[in-house]
């Protein structure tokens, strides 16, 4: 456990849902924790109890990726931890394939709908292929877009180029299929969950609009990906859209979470439940704050994203970590050029660098 870690409290510290079951975190909220085939190697979704119109069951919250696994662990879950009821509702915090992968098959499978933001569903669906789209190129930080801007920003490594340009059908693999409808949420929103409201809380610069949940009564907080106990949440600049700036939209949307009560209960969807949400929103702003006057320093001399990855990553990156790592390389970028701390050069070779003002 890092020194951070060690400043945040851990009430299951030495406990995990076994696979296909579920443990209970608070009053009629239930964890589960299900596989990825990437280094950073699980989700956490959740089961809350509910009631919608008389009828009893479940909402469930994120969905995992499309993989047979998955499934499988799913109708283990339907089997075991449902108490013979039915899940009433789907609820994705954002599009992101690990939480909104198997949304349409949960959805099928128990005809339900999913609720979701609208910015996040219409993404969802456009990445996923259900719009129209080139061969290979239905979405996401992969395939020949993609390879073109991380190539414009300084990225030479032909594996690394050749694994990018292959993986145009990442996304689509693991999200096939997205739901034709879904119910809008929206930032300040209540949901009421087994008569209780969860107030929905937005969030920038991770995806295009993230939705945690909070519930006052019972002091938890469903952060989704915009609050981990261990690692940094990615803020990206990808191809979609070239000239982003989130990382500063990223620190902002934590300010939203200042105001909840102290001893919140944040259930993330990596690592472990955990309290201590405001020095981890602490430690989040001075890690950016640091990552950025190294950047800086950096681009004494004129220098890509490429370059800076050392800088901003001290091990080697496989092919599915070198798309974040060149994204959230960009967004370092990015954030000092438009506060107006570096300038932008093109090169003859097309390269973009950044130099210190």
């Amino acid at each position: 456990m890092n020194p951070n870690e060690q400043k945040l409290v851990y009430p299951w510290a030495d406990a995990l849902p076994e696979p296909g079951r579920s443990l209970e975190v608070a009053p009629g909220v239930r964890w589960l924790r299900m596989p990825l085939p990437f280094a950073l190697d699980h989700i956490n979704l959740w089961l809350l109890r509910d009631e919608i119109d008389g009828r009893p069951g479940w909402t469930v919250v994120d969905t995992g990726i499309a993989r047979a696994q998955v499934r499988e662990l799913w109708e283990q879950v339907f089997e075991h931890e449902l108490q013979g009821l039915p899940v009433l509702r789907v609820i994705v915090t954002h599009m992101h394939p690990d939480h909104v992968g198997l949304a349409d098959w949960l959805c099928r499978r128990w005809n339900a709908p999913l609720w979701m933001s609208m910015t996040d569903y219409a993404v969802a669906r456009l990445w996923s292929g259900a719009a129209s789209q080139p061969a290979g190129e239905a979405g996401g930080p992969n395939g020949v877009a993609a390879e073109a801007h991380f190539v414009r920003h300084g990225l030479q490594d032909e594996q690394a180029r050749a694994q990018i340009r292959s993986r145009g059908d990442y996304y689509p693999s693991m999200v096939p299929s997205v739901p034709e409808r879904f119910v809008r949420l929206l930032d300040g929103q209540a949901v009421t969950i087994a008569g209780r409201p969860w107030r929905l809380i937005v969030g920038y610069g991770h995806a295009p609009e993230h939705m945690s949940l909070y519930s006052p009564d019972l002091r938890v907080l469903i952060s989704g990906d915009m609050l981990l106990p261990r690692i940094s949440t990615n803020v990206s600049v990808f191809d979609t859209e070239p000239l982003a700036n989130p990382l500063p939209l990223y620190l902002q949307s934590l300010d939203s979470y200042q105001e909840l009560a102290p001893d919140t209960l944040v259930l993330p969807s990596h690592g472990k439940p955990f309290r201590g949400m405001h020095e981890r929103i602490r430690q989040q702003q001075e890690h950016h704050a640091a990552r950025l006057e190294d950047v800086l320093q950096a681009c004494v001399r004129p220098s890509s994203a490429a370059d800076i990855l050392p800088v901003l990553f001290h091990r080697k990156l496989d092919s599915h970590q070198m798309t974040f790592a060149m994204g959230e390389a960009i967004a370092h970028l990015h954030a000092l050029y438009f506060d107006g701390r570096l300038r932008r050069l093109e090169g003859e070779d097309g390269v973009l660098r950044f130099e210190r003002i």
